[in-house]
């Protein structure tokens, strides 16, 4: 038996059911290449039939070349009827992919309660849904919905439906813990069975309810099941799917199945990061393996540790997955969070540097009026440049209005910005969805004529926190700013008593690190600035 595991992913069709995600055709088509990228095998974008943007995702992805293998996802033929005159089936033929899904039931309450159909019609639908499929030359995977219940409650019944699938000639058989409610060790106990019973090779599928879904998967994997059904971010319905961006690394690095190769291994955090983009779901921060604070270290004595060896406290390489270390600077930490975040930005500190002291007092006299650096790596690397001498001011700002205007119940927002760029003096104004967005437009459209990639930068998310409540309307409010180039986020922040301030303190900061990476690009890549966008008149 290989031991090569095949990952077929479900974010455009099982992903799309987690509430609050919601995606077009062309969000769909631009994950799916993304997915492609990072080597998927099978992705999964929906039912040929059974929306229009499925029906036109289905009708592009036709006319595009992909490696993974397109699938498209159906059930089996309704009761009482033939495969050949079921319409869901016939789209799944026609929509010319290479592979399908089809759900079936394997839980005999499932089979009385919901198909209102008997046992034996129950394994006619299964059987004559897959040789429909094979007869068309398709791939067929059989999704054996509520599997580990129904193993549980009635197990020769259970096994019998995924005997009638290969029956019919299945290629793959998947076992689907759908209600996510089983135990890893009841995972390997049966899967375990299964592969003793059936000659067709085995397939996991769970959902995580009980917070199991990754440890439910590599149970059933170390089990014998060499197909893996998941989610990038672990999207889906209820508590969500099981976590290919968890799954992937775990299996690849940790037990040794291989996946994907191990450059597309190193895309992992991007493709995560851009799904959740596409999706507009913000990312969990902790989120194992690709989460921003997956390797972000803090305490002072695990900051010290890890610089002299990163094995003391992070247990891979963050690089094997695209991620990357990061120290986080607070009243809380030490010396050494201080000399490792300039170290690694290429500054001259060490413990004995006078300015070393100097900027620690700095961050503790900033974050007790406030600030929170730790969250906000972006503008900590500003402060920290700053004192060293080591930034270009790219732009001034000379003033800022802002207008607000309510007329017959609409609310319009309009901000003038005054900035100097090179000594041009620019004078713009911009409306917005707030003052906020007002403010950003007008320092944008102030600024791309300088900086035209400027445009690729867009907000990911905004906070608000009052850090004194007994002030009331008056308290000081700190604001916390996620912006992202698709390819990487960053965080700034801003405190102050108006929470415009704040807000343009932090949108500030999140433009001048983007100019300041931009300008690194240049300079590793030594290429003009032309080239890049970044074209000064």
């Amino acid at each position: 038996m290989t031991n090569a595991i095949s990952i077929f992913d479900t974010t455009l069709r099982d992903g799309t059911q987690g509430e609050g995600i919601s995606l077009s055709a062309d969000d769909k088509l631009k994950i799916a290449q993304k997915l492609d990228q990072l080597g998927v095998h099978y992705i999964e974008g929906g039912n040929p039939g059974s929306n229009s943007k499925d029906i036109e995702f289905f009708e592009r992805v036709r006319t595009m070349k992909f490696n993974a293998k397109i699938t498209a996802f159906g059930s089996t033929r309704r009761k009482n009827s033939i495969a050949e005159h079921d319409s869901s089936l016939l789209r799944i033929v026609e929509s010319g992919v290479p592979a399908a899904t089809l759900v079936g039931k394997s839980w005999d309450f499932h089979v009385h309660t919901a198909l209102q159909t008997t046992l034996e019609e129950n394994l006619a639908m299964i059987y004559d849904s897959f040789a429909f499929l094979k007869r068309n030359g398709v791939e067929a995977i059989f999704d054996s919905e509520h599997f580990f219940d129904g193993y549980k409650h009635n197990p020769e019944y259970a096994l019998s439906v995924l005997r009638k699938a290969q029956d019919a000639g299945a290629d793959w058989i998947v076992l689907c813990d759908t209600n996510g409610g089983t135990l890893p060790s009841e995972i390997h106990e049966i899967v375990t069975r299964v592969r003793s019973e059936l000659s067709a090779p085995i397939g996991i599928h769970t959902h995580n309810d009980c917070e199991l879904a990754v440890a439910n998967t590599l149970a059933a994997v170390g089990a014998g099941a060499r197909q893996v059904q998941g989610t990038i971010n672990g999207y889906g319905e209820r508590c969500g799917n099981a976590n290919l961006c968890s799954i992937i690394p775990n299996l690849q690095i940790k037990m040794n199945y291989p996946c994907i190769s191990d450059e597309q291994l190193q895309s992992l955090t991007t493709t995560a990061r851009y799904v959740s983009e596409i999706a507009n779901v913000h990312m969990p921060v902790g989120q194992p393996y690709v989460g921003n604070a997956a390797f972000a270290h803090k305490g002072g004595i695990h900051v010290s540790a890890i610089m002299k060896d990163s094995k003391t406290y992070e247990h891979i390489s963050p690089g094997l997955v695209g991620n990357k270390q990061r120290i986080l600077v607070s009243e809380l930490a030490g010396q050494s969070n201080i000399i490792s975040k300039a170290q690694e930005l290429g500054l001259d500190i060490n413990a004995n540097n006078e300015k070393t002291k100097l900027i620690m007092e700095r961050i503790k006299d900033l974050e007790h009026q406030g600030y929170q650096f730790e969250g906000a790596d972006a503008s900590l690397e500003l402060l920290l440049r700053d004192a060293f001498g080591q930034m270009e001011e790219m732009f001034k700002l000379e003033s800022f209005k802002m207008l607000v205007e309510k007329t017959n119940g609409i609310m319009n927002t309009e901000a003038i910005v005054k900035i100097t760029v090179d000594e041009q003096t620019v004078y713009t104004a911009a409306e917005g969805n707030g003052p906020v967005n007002a403010l950003d437009n007008a320092l944008r459209k102030a600024l791309v004529q300088f900086y035209p990639s400027i445009n690729n930068i867009h907000l990911a998310d905004y906070k608000v926190r009052v850090i004194d409540e007994k002030d009331a309307t008056a308290a000081k409010v700190r604001v916390l700013m996620e912006s992202t180039d698709f390819n990487n986020t960053w965080n700034t922040v801003g405190v102050s008593s108006n929470v415009i301030e704040a807000s343009w303190e932090a949108l500030v900061d999140s433009i001048r690190y983007a100019l300041l990476t931009m300008s690194r690009v240049e300079h590793v890549q030594d290429e003009p600035r032309a080239q890049l966008g970044l074209v000064n008149h």
